[in-house]
């Protein structure tokens, strides 16, 4: 049962939910974990200096890092830690987050058709150095959605490329990324359908220390029985009940990530397409998850500067409307 809530609570922390999502419910599903073994435990009169048994801890953490250092190269282990760190952080997906990008959108399409797409060369060329871009430092830092967007107005200035093609580009982008993304979290999860085979194993050395005590006082024996028998608990606990909620959690920011690039994907071409500045922003705001969509009036008013995002760390300029 309690592994169950482990796992449920991980799950109702979606991608997106806004600032503390993440940080609530994933912590909030570890100490439900916890609380409620050691609290069944504990009604049951069960001694807890059983359960301390470092050699079985020594035995199936040393032989997870291992198959994990063996199945991966180090730069997904440190994607993976990076990822696991993340799932105690807040969602940078919230409303404010997108309406920045909202914002974002509108001044670089409003830009274009005043002045010409031509005129946002210099721009995509060197974003670091672009008046456009330089206002919204959080998409700069992000060279992924900076290059995805910048390269894909880079190739519609060139000229020769047709709309269709720039949207097919764009898809092949996302669905690379995506699959980059989930390398991380897939190396989890192969950790945790790992662990209670390898908590089986500590059981078995376990079993085989006890047939050499056979002889021995009850008690040791006993003692001994109860170590083998920990191994097993410990490697389908830690399965079931964190690492495997831990991997879906990871999977659900690379969702979360996916649509926002889905968003900028369908605002940029869109605008290419031939639609009107506020026309392109309003169909990149239909792709953003329901929970967290801005209204018209609240993209409106950003875009316009009546309003501004505070998730983007800077006030909002006037921005060109329709």
């Amino acid at each position: 049962m309690a592994v169950v809530v482990g796992i449920a609570a991980a799950n109702l922390s979606p991608a997106g939910d806004g600032l503390g999502a993440y940080n609530l419910f994933a912590i909030l599903g570890i100490l439900v974990v916890i609380g409620a073994i050691a609290g069944g435990y504990f009604m049951e009169g069960g001694n807890f200096k059983v359960l301390l048994q470092p050699a079985e801890l020594v035995i199936i953490g040393g032989a997870a890092v291992g198959t994990l250092l063996i199945a991966n190269p180090i730069s997904v282990v440190i994607a993976m830690m990076k990822g696991l760190i993340g799932v105690f952080l807040p969602s940078r997906f919230s409303k404010n987050f997108y309406l920045e990008n909202l914002k974002l959108l509108n001044e670089v399409f409003s830009h274009a058709r005043k002045n010409g797409l031509v005129k946002l060369e210099t721009d995509v060329e060197e974003p670091e150095k672009s008046p456009l871009f330089t206002k919204f430092p959080k998409f700069l830092k992000d060279h992924h959605a900076r290059d995805f967007v910048c390269d894909t107005l880079r190739m519609a200035i060139s000229g020769g490329v047709n709309p269709f093609d720039l949207d097919q580009m764009m898809e092949l982008d996302m669905e690379v990324h995506h699959h980059e993304s989930n390398i991380p979290a897939g190396a989890l999860t192969t950790v945790a359908d790992a662990l209670p085979g390898l908590g089986i194993v500590a059981a078995v050395l376990g079993v085989v220390i006890t047939m050499g005590a056979i002889g021995g006082p009850p008690e040791e024996i006993g003692h001994k029985v109860a170590a083998a028998l920990v191994g097993t608990f410990l490697g389908i606990l830690l399965c079931y009940g964190f690492f495997s909620p831990l991997a879906s959690s990871m999977s659900k920011t690379t969702d979360g990530e996916s649509q926002y690039y889905y968003f900028l994907r369908v605002g940029t071409i869109s605008f290419i397409k031939g639609a009107p500045p506020i026309l392109a922003v309003e169909y990149a705001r239909r792709t953003i998850p329901t929970r967290i969509r801005p209204s018209f009036k609240e993209m409106e008013q950003t875009c316009k500067g009546g309003g501004h995002a505070t998730g983007g760390g800077h006030a909002a300029g006037a921005g060109a409307g329709a």
